[in-house]
């Protein structure tokens, strides 16, 4: 595998515009072979800070498990949009993120970041594939991230993946508001700029009835629930299931596991879930 040096963070309001003209050549195909890599990261300490405030985390020194996503996005943007990829970004469904930090990462460190694609496969509904994403400190990887992406469409086969079953929904033990803008808040801090996640008429054109709030928003919203109760290394998994249209009142349930925790988001009103996630220590 090939491995390209990237000076700089990829710019995301030159990439989004790129991928929405781009998709309409993307006919399938293999995996591009190659890893983009950055070097000698350091983070900055107020979009951190701003960061913490959308999702809810405490003003801390140490970075959420959820945060170097934030930093590796644009890469996995510059990847998913490059010429040899064969789905467009555009109509790429997020359905689930693992991450694993084997410690925490702090505001003042420097470490190395890189993003490769692999494990193209098929699903029932079309095909799905692994954006692979890590943070590595003196060379040791400290950080882990799997970004499983659906591309709908013919081609699709094998059984539904883990956490695909339906299940009776627990009783709420927390009620959360997601407020309409939460999308356009998440936006300024993630630079994921999706028409769908910024406002319901923008939301409309892509098929939404209202604006959906972004799926690693509200994974981080859950897992900033668990501040203070979580070991430092740990694996944090979930499954996003129906979209969260804003704005919206969501039910938060947790419960302790002889490993970890199981948490569930979903809509406080009608038994319909979001978010499905596990919580296991190392």
């Amino acid at each position: 595998m090939s491995v390209l040096e990237l000076r700089e963070s990829p710019n995301l309001g030159v990439l989004f515009p790129k991928a929405v003209i781009s998709g309409f050549s993307k006919k399938g195909g293999e995996l591009p072979d190659r890893t983009y890599r950055r070097t000698d990261v350091r983070v900055d300490a107020k979009h951190l800070a701003d960061y913490n405030r959308v999702c809810e985390f405490r003003l801390t020194d140490e970075l959420p498990a959820t945060y170097p996503h934030m930093l590796t996005f644009p890469m996995q943007v510059k990847l998913m949009t490059d010429a040899d990829f064969p789905f467009p970004l555009v109509g790429s469904v997020h359905v689930a993120n693992r991450i694993t930090q084997t410690r925490a990462l702090r505001v003042d460190e420097k470490f190395d970041l890189r993003v490769h694609v692999e494990n193209l496969r098929p699903h029932p509904k079309g095909r799905q594939f692994d954006m692979i994403s890590e943070a590595l400190v003196d060379g040791e990887v400290v950080w882990h991230d799997v970004s499983t992406y659906l591309r709908r469409g013919s081609g699709g086969s094998g059984e539904s993946g883990a956490g695909d079953e339906r299940r009776e929904l627990p009783s709420a033990s927390a009620v959360w508001r997601a407020p309409e803008d939460i999308g356009r808040r998440y936006a300024e801090v993630s630079g994921d700029r999706n028409p769908i996640h910024l406002h319901a008429l923008s939301a409309k054109l892509f098929g939404f009835p209202k604006a959906i709030a972004h799926g690693m928003w509200t994974k981080a919203r859950c897992l900033a629930a668990f501040e203070g109760r979580l070991p430092e290394a740990y694996t944090v998994d979930v499954r996003f299931k129906l979209p969260v249209f804003l704005p919206a009142k969501v039910g938060f349930h947790a419960e302790q596991t002889s490993d970890g925790w199981r948490f569930d988001l979903f809509d406080a009103r009608k038994p319909k879930p979001h978010i499905e996630g596990v919580i296991t220590a190392l």
